[in-house]
Order: structure tokens, then C-alpha cells, then sequence
């Protein structure tokens, strides 16, 4: 906890560079080289420091300091809302919300100059009394460049571990709501397993013309006929034909376009495009440490597309741009977009091996579900579970649905363990669950398509029973078992198979239930192929060289 503005160092990424108490500044000092100090409209210690000149520091005491030579920024109190980064008049908001935080600081990572040793970095301490209403901490930074900017936050707060807090404030944690996210350059580069994520913003680029002419498939429920694919592995490898410059991303799926029209289909189901974590198989020594975690499941960021899914390096503006691009040539084709999203867990872990990015760090008692000990629930399978029915999380997940609906013009989505979703916040089952009901009834999610997931790994299996308000669609789990038995000539399934094909009136036939509420599947991505299914007697473990490209 901050009891003054001297400043106490902790490991970075981000040197320290300026810190202060509820005062206005101006002047920001560049990483590296002390050139000046902030000015202030009242008096307050300052201390800068440097990455290569540690050990000088500059404590000054004055009404009044000489401006840095570099460009000078102004700060001010800022607003709560929105929360995440917003540009407003001449400058920059940021909000965060921690309702157990003591202290909370922005760091600021400036564009680089022309001299390549030379990044403009600074941290700003929030004074609770001045940036901070309710559970929310803001703080107004003018004149800062409209896009390029990396930033994060170091958060402090009570230390006890029984009591559900895990602050940290020597980790850079990203922002919840960053609506694009800085990590590693390239997909599956191991070499940065421990790359930091950054978020970033974009408030120079014009709007993406969506054309005079774009219009939304609009395709009944009735008529979908949804193909599962994962972005990058459905053009990774070279037998897809398409130029390496392009090859497992955004635009390398916009060249397939013909052949996704050749199968009859006309809804994709992207396996996980937010921000993930690719390598968090590798930090650890473990029996899996040399996988890399191509599937997505592993959530850093519920709003920022992933960027290493851009053409080329990973980009963030230009994954958002192709990502949108992509929407657009599948929509003209007349092909729906649905997305696989992961809002029961995070990457973050569990406490035994924790990685701490960022929500586990800004508040991790209110982020996930903890037990009567506050140690972290499981019902994920993955080591923590999102608290999705708390109200600061649901809004969260609402305003990033809405996100991807009016941004980026998805279609819909498919709720990974939706279960988890009608689970209180502690973990017991739901039979109105808050959430279920809120994005049934959302006044921008209409036109959407929801489709549960209706298990998690906490034994909640609720196909047929799922909490849906006559909106939600669900995974018929019970198809898919039904005719593989009776596809493998099991005895005594010929009704239950001539149920399953007609509808499942068993289970959807109930208020205004239909047919369609049943989306029918026999795979998908957990485990194997049609192909292997029909293949073997019994299971077989196929093992895979750890240099197939499709790993990656």
C-alpha cells in the first residue's frame, strides 16, 4: 500500500519514471536519461529514475519544476466510465475497476523516436482521494499520441492470501478492457513464452468501410448448417495452397471462401479468436511442455482479436482490421459468423502454478469463484473459474459480446462450458442464472445466435435442461452419443437414434422450444476427427511428431 509519493522500486518491464499524489503534471521522462522534471501545481516529492542510470535519483521539492525538454502531457482527475481506454477533447481516459485495491499506477510505454535507445516511458501513481469514484480508478492523460501507446497497470492491495487477494504490485497486468492487446510478434515463438502483454489503442485510423452494399446474412436457426474450423490450423499447412505470407490467418481464411461454399455450408464457428495464450503449456516443466496450444482455449482478453492471427508479424491494429475484413468477404459470400468464446476461465491458472496477467492481479476475489477458504474453484478444468454471475464480471462479458456485435459484426457465439455461466459465486448451480437471462434479453445481441455449451468439468450437465428463455440454442450432446451407438451397432438404439434425427422432441419440445434449439453434431474439435472416429474398434493413441506443422 502507497503511504506517500516517494516512490518504492519493484521489477519491470516499465522503469519508473514519474510518480506522484493527485497533482497535475506536466512533462514525461524518457527511459533512460534524466532530463528534467514535472511540473506540478502544488508541492509533492517526486522521485526519477532511470533503467541505465539506477542509481541517480532526482527528489525535488517546489511549487514549481522546469519542464522535461520532451513533449509535456497534462494529467487530471479523468471519469469512471467508460471503463478501459477512451479518448476524450484533447487527451486519453483510462479506467480500471478494483474494488480491494490500496494503490494503483498506469504505466505508460511512449512510440519510439528516431533514436532507437530512446522510448518515453512513464508511471503515474493514482491518488484514491483525487482518480478514483466508487470501485473505479481513472485518471485524464492530455495530448498523449492517438494510437501506439502501450500500457498496463501495477495494483497493490491487502497481502493475505486466506483472504482471496493475490496483488502484486512488481507484475504489469493488463487492462480487462484493452480493446487490442500487444504480445508476442510471431504464433508459437518460444522464444517469448514470457512476452509481456501490453495493451494498446487506435483512435487515428478511420472507421472500416463496411461498404455501401454490406449487408448481415441473416440466416434462420432453422437453416444453419455450421462448419467448426480454427483459424490458423485451417491454412497453417502448406497443402492448403495459400501463400505463406498469409498462411494460418485472417486473410489466408478469406482465400479458402470457395471451398468453405463447395461443402454446402453457411456458418462458420471459429475456435477461439480473443487474445490468447499459445505457450501456456511451456512455462513449466510438465509432460505437455513442449505442445503448443493451437485450439485457443486459454483467454488473456475478452475483447482484443488475436493478434498473431494478422498476416505477417503479429500486429494488433492490423489483426483488427483483417479480422474485420474477414467478416466482411465471409458475410458477401453469404456465410454467418459465429464465434467459440471462453468466458469460464482465464490463463491465469491455478494457485500452484499461477500466471499472474492480469485479472488475478487487479482483483482476483472478484474475478473468480473462490471456495468457503478462498482458494480457487475448479470447475473449468483449467485451475480457476471465471465469476461470471458477480455483477462487475457479467457486465463485463456483456459489454465484450456487445463489443464483437457492434465492431467487429459477428453473428453469434457458442459459450465454451456454459455451465460455469449458471453457477452463483459460489459455485452453486443456478436455476435463473443472471447472466443467461441478461444476454437473452440484451437490446444489442437480437439478432444473434447463443448456443450453450451445456456441461462444465463440475458435473452440471444440463443438455435438454438448460436455462435458455426460449433464446438460448445448445450443443445436443445426447445426439452426437446416441448415434455413434447406433452407428457402432450398438443393441437397443433405434429409437433413441429415430428421436434424435427427428428432432429430440424428448428434450426441446417444452414453452416455445424447437427443433433448432438442438444444434446436432456427432465431433468436434475434443477429440477425433469423423474420419479417426470410424476408423478404429477401440481408442487408439496416435502419437505426432513435436515438429508437425499443424501443432503450430
Amino acid at each position: 500500500m502507497l503511504a506517500s509519493p516517494a516512490y518504492s522500486r519493484a521489477a519491470s518491464s516499465f522503469p519508473p519514471a514519474l510518480h506522484s499524489s493527485g497533482n497535475v503534471f506536466t512533462g514525461f521522462i524518457p527511459m533512460g536519461k534524466v532530463t528534467g522534471a514535472p511540473v506540478c501545481t502544488r508541492r509533492s516529492t517526486l522521485k526519477v529514475t532511470c533503467r541505465r542510470a539506477r542509481e541517480r535519483v532526482i527528489e525535488e521539492e517546489s511549487s514549481q519544476m522546469a519542464e522535461t525538454n520532451k513533449q509535456s502531457f497534462k494529467v487530471s482527475s479523468g471519469e469512471k466510465s467508460p471503463l478501459g481506454v477512451s479518448q476524450v477533447d484533447k487527451g486519453i481516459n483510462f479506467a480500471l475497476f478494483s474494488q480491494n485495491a490500496t494503490s494503483v499506477t498506469l504505466c505508460l510505454s511512449l512510440p519510439q523516436s528516431d533514436e532507437k535507445d530512446d522510448v518515453d516511458v512513464v508511471e503515474l501513481v493514482l491518488d484514491p482521494s483525487v482518480n478514483k469514484t466508487g470501485d473505479t480508478w481513472h485518471i485524464f492523460v492530455e495530448d498523449l499520441p492517438l494510437r501506439n501507446v502501450l500500457y498496463g497497470y501495477r495494483v497493490d492491495g491487502p497481502g493475505e492470501w486466506n483472504q482471496g487477494h493475490r496483488f502484486d504490485n512488481s507484475i504489469l497486468l493488463l487492462d480487462p478492457y484493452a480493446k487490442l492487446v500487444k504480445g508476442r510478434s510471431f504464433f508459437g515463438d518460444s522464444n517469448q513464452k514470457f512476452a509481456q502483454f501490453y495493451g494498446t489503442y487506435d483512435f487515428e485510423t478511420s472507421p472500416f468501410d463496411w461498404g455501401d452494399d454490406y449487408k448481415f446474412p441473416n440466416i434462420p436457426e432453422k437453416d444453419l448448417v455450421i462448419y467448426e474450423m480454427n483459424v490458423r490450423a485451417f491454412t497453417a499447412d502448406e497443402s492448403s495452397g495459400i501463400d505463406p505470407s498469409t498462411a494460418g490467418s485472417y486473410l489466408g481464411l478469406v482465400e479458402k471462401i470457395p471451398h468453405l461454399l463447395d461443402l454446402g455450408i453457411n456458418a462458420v464457428e471459429l475456435l477461439p479468436v480473443f487474445e490468447f495464450d499459445e505457450l501456456e503449456l511451456q512455462r513449466r516443466p510438465n509432460p505437455r511442455d513442449h505442445m503448443v496450444n493451437t485450439w485457443g482455449y486459454s483467454t488473456v482478453n475478452f475483447f482484443a482479436p488475436m493478434s498473431r492471427y494478422a498476416s505477417g508479424e503479429g500486429d494488433p491494429i492490423k489483426a483488427s482490421k483483417e479480422f474485420k475484413e474477414m467478416v466482411k468477404a465471409l458475410h458477401s459470400a453469404g456465410i454467418e459468423v459465429i464465434l467459440d468464446v471462453v468466458y469460464n476461465h482465464t490463463n491465469e491458472a491455478d494457485d500452484k502454478y499461477p500466471y499472474t496477467t492480469s485479472f488475478r492481479g487487479i482483483d482476483n476475489k472478484i474475478y473468480y469463484m473462490l471456495d468457503p477458504n478462498n482458494q480457487l474453484l475448479n470447475y473449468s478444468g483449467c485451475g480457476n473459474t471465471l465469476n461470471c454471475n458477480h455483477p462487475v464480471v457479467m457486465e463485463l462479458i456483456l459489454d465484450s459480446l456487445k463489443h464483437w456485435v457492434t465492431e467487429y459484426h459477428v453473428d453469434g457465439f457458442r459459450f465454451d462450458l456454459a455451465s460455469v455461466l449458471c453457477r452463483d459465486t459460489d459455485g452453486s448451480p443456478l436455476s435463473a442464472p443472471p447472466l443467461i437471462r441478461a444476454i437473452a434479453k440484451d437490446s444489442v445481441l437480437p439478432r444473434c445466435k447463443i448456443i450453450a455449451e451445456p456441461w462444465d468439468c463440475g458435473g452440471l450437465y444440463l443438455v435438454g435442461k438448460f436455462p435458455n428463455w426460449d433464446r438460448w440454442a445448445e450443443w445436443n450432446g445426447m445426439y452426437r452419443d446416441d448415434v455413434r451407438r447406433f452407428i457402432k451397432g450398438d443393441c437397443g438404439m433405434k429409437g433413441s437414434f429415430a428421436t434424435r434425427v427427428s428432432g429430440s422432441s424428448d428434450l426441446y419440445q417444452v414453452n416455445q422450444r424447437k427443433p433448432y434449439h438442438g444444434v446436432n453434431f456427432i465431433i468436434a474439435h475434443d477429440g477425433f476427427t469423423l474420419r479417426d472416429l470410424v476408423t478404429y474398434n477401440s481408442k487408439v493413441l496416435l502419437i505426432f511428431s513435436c515438429n508437425d506443422p499443424m501443432e503450430k
